[in-house]
């Protein structure tokens, strides 16, 4: 748990704090000063008597007995020192270190790092940094960056792992009238990084707490804690979008399963996210303006009223909605012709609505109110209303923000006239709402955010709930490495994987007596990695000729250790496999098999553990899956049992999670069968 010190500090000292505004230690105090700290602030500088007015101490030693937390903002070799004087004479138990030079730096600043957590964590105290910007909440400012945002309790609470980013974001965010609870930057994550204070804002979270979360992480240290504690407040109703900066291909670049080649750090993340529930952005304006959207109730069903005073922003949010599969239904007949007849002359009803650029307050209001009273088939409504600069548009503005506060459909404000309408934008903003500067970038960012959304109200967070994982009394014990096929074959059998009957052999005598009553059969090669480079797999062996033939070729190929027998199956490829992530724990890919895997890339991931429900959502993202069903009068497979043996691989690699790749490829599916036809496992 984060110390209250840190979260409500009755006492604060600036250690480097000064009159100069343009140092860190000056910027923090004005910040503290002109955003109504409460609380006593005491300032350590030793080259000064006075600063700001304020009780000034040459040396921390000096300072009162109970100081609760201290703003760091001096030379990272003076730190610890000053650390340890703060936790042991001064009852100091909170503490920002906004100071660079630790593990920034190298070995040498993350030795003193430690140190200094070591220190703090001794006396059962919190840190946020080092080498961040600070922490704003509803109880001080302690940032030396500007601009310090329009702090509201139902406002956003902003986690970044980047200081710089987090000031981006405040000033894009404040430019649509948005507001923030709380701004955390984590820094070097030292002692409290993202996943620590997504945690505090789980356990601390009432009805009353804010409800949209923006999260900017550079590096996820504990994946298992930000999946718990996002499903968590999820679950209570908050919703949370996050960018993930940097990804890397190096881990699949030196995999040497087809699953292991596919996946990749960054499709880890996007599992995690998704099983977690969180909503995706790749930069900041699109972080932004899906907070923003989801600030707004959203519709339960797709269909949108495009209102507007000029026709080509209509058109392109017209475009943009239903490029990403949200309706603009016409809208026709008695009502909405009462409705034009209070329109200027030239005024479209269709959808959208366009009320021309001549339009008044009064006539938005007709229109909004036959919205909501009289055409069904609109769930909710996005109005763009911006100004020539003729004239004032308050009036307008008043009509909008009523409607909005009053109405049962959510409306949407688009507000692009920037320049000419500055005034009253501030005006709509000062009364507590947020708008949208551009129509398209609302369209996609109102698509992505209702599709989220609609997923989540289908989904089962609670595993345990689908699925449980089933007992298995005897644990096989294996070597690091690659198992050899019997081993492969006897594991997934235990987890009753419909694995096809084989065997491997070195005498060709014993090898045909299995394959007898078994033609068509299949041989492949054991002992060589990737079969198909050497020739070494032959099917639709039918007879015993061919059979000691191709046996015999098989053997001859450099580095045979045997050969393997298995009766042939026919049917649709498909494939399941298996990745350990690092501390993400195993992304399981399943999709189209055989050596279409990389050609055509249609395949999903998920992170262990699943339930069906999770699964089934999955398959049905894949673009392919209209053939899983069936049609055009060709025969669709068992989905149900597809799902059952991704279900029974999740079991297999939580049971043994020394599994590090893993490929069942290909899985014939032919009507109501599907058999695992080749698997390739390996143990760290």
């Amino acid at each position: 748990m984060i110390h209250p010190n840190l979260l409500n500090p009755q006492e604060i000292a600036v250690i480097g704090g000064s009159d100069n505004p343009n140092s860190p230690g000056g910027k923090i105090l004005e910040n503290l000063l002109n955003n109504h700290y409460k609380g006593q602030i005491y300032v350590v500088n030793p080259k000064k008597e006075k600063v700001k007015n304020l009780p000034t101490y040459k040396d921390v030693t000096q300072l009162p007995d109970k100081v609760d937390m201290a703003i760091i903002a001096i030379a990272a070799r003076h730190v610890l020192e000053t650390v340890k004087i703060l936790t042991e004479q001064k009852n100091t138990r909170g503490f920002i270190i906004i100071s660079a030079g630790f593990s920034d730096t190298g070995e040498q600043g993350k030795q003193l790092e430690h140190q200094i957590v070591s220190q703090i964590e001794k006396y059962g105290g919190s840190l946020l940094g080092p080498n961040n910007i600070g922490l704003i909440n509803q109880n001080y400012a302690g940032v030396f960056t500007t601009p310090v945002p329009k702090l509201d309790p139902k406002g956003i609470d902003l986690i970044s792992g980047s200081g710089a980013t987090a000031v981006f974001i405040i000033e894009a965010a404040m430019q649509m009238g948005m507001t923030f609870n709380s701004v955390w930057s984590v820094g070097n994550s030292a002692q409290i990084g993202v996943e620590e204070v997504l945690e505090h804002l789980d356990l601390t979270h009432t009805e009353s707490s804010p409800k949209i979360k923006m999260l900017y992480i550079e590096s996820i240290q504990n994946p298992q804690k930000l999946l718990k504690h996002s499903q968590s407040l999820i679950q209570k109703g908050c919703r949370i979008v996050a960018i993930k900066a940097g990804s890397s291909s190096a881990g699949s670049r030196a995999a040497t399963s087809h699953t292991g080649a596919l996946a990749s750090s960054d499709m880890a993340v996007e599992a995690l996210f998704d099983k977690a529930g969180i909503l995706r952005a790749y930069g900041r304006n699109e972080m932004i303006q899906l907070a923003a959207v989801l600030q707004y109730q959203l519709p339960v069903n797709n269909r949108m009223a495009i209102v507007t005073h000029a026709g080509g922003p209509g058109v392109m949010l017209t475009d943009i909605l239903e490029k990403n599969g949200i309706a603009v239904p016409e809208i026709k007949g008695e009502e909405a012709e009462k409705l034009k007849e209070k329109l200027f002359p030239g005024s479209s009803i269709a959808n959208p609505i366009d009320f021309l650029a001549t339009g008044t307050a009064e006539h938005l209001d007709e229109i909004l109110k036959a919205v909501e009273n009289d055409f069904d088939q609109i769930d909710a409504s996005a109005v763009i209303f911006g100004s020539p600069g003729l004239f004032q548009v308050y009036e307008v503005y008043d009509v909008l923000m009523h409607h909005i506060q009053n109405g049962k459909k959510p409306i949407y404000p688009i507000l692009p006239s920037v320049v000419n309408v500055a005034d009253e934008i501030a005006y709509f903003h000062q009364k507590g709402f947020a708008g949208f500067p551009d129509e398209v970038l609302f369209g996609q960012a109102f698509a992505k955010a209702f599709y989220h959304l609609k997923k989540m109200r289908e989904r089962d967070f609670d595993i345990q709930k689908g699925h449980q994982i089933p007992f298995h009394s005897k644990k096989n014990t294996f070597k690091k490495g690659y198992l050899s096929p019997q081993e492969a074959y006897h594991l997934l059998k235990s987890f009753d994987l419909p694995v096809v009957e084989e065997a491997v052999f070195t005498n060709i005598e014993e090898a045909l007596k299995f394959a007898r009553e078994k033609f068509p059969v299949v041989l492949k090669v054991v002992g060589i990695l990737h079969k198909s480079d050497v020739n070494g797999v032959r099917l639709n062996i039918q007879n015993e000729a061919d059979f000691k033939k191709h046996f015999f070729e098989l053997t001859q190929i450099p580095g045979a250790k045997g050969v393997l027998v298995q009766a042939q199956k026919k049917g649709m490829e498909l494939f399941v496999g298996v990745k350990k992530e690092k501390d993400f724990g195993h992304l399981i890919l399943f999709g189209m098999g055989g050596i279409y895997i990389e050609v055509l890339k249609d395949f999903q991931s998920i992170l262990a553990p699943v339930n069906k429900t999770e699964i089934r959502q999955k398959l049905q993202q894949l673009k392919m899956y209209p053939l899983l069903k069936g049609t055009r009068g060709q025969e669709g497979i068992d989905i149900d049992a597809f799902i059952d043996i991704i279900q029974k691989v999740s079991d297999l690699v939580m049971t043994y999670p020394e599994i590090v790749e893993m490929d069942l490829n290909p899985v014939l599916a032919t009507g109501k069968e599907l058999f695992v036809v080749d698997s390739r496992i390996k143990m760290a």
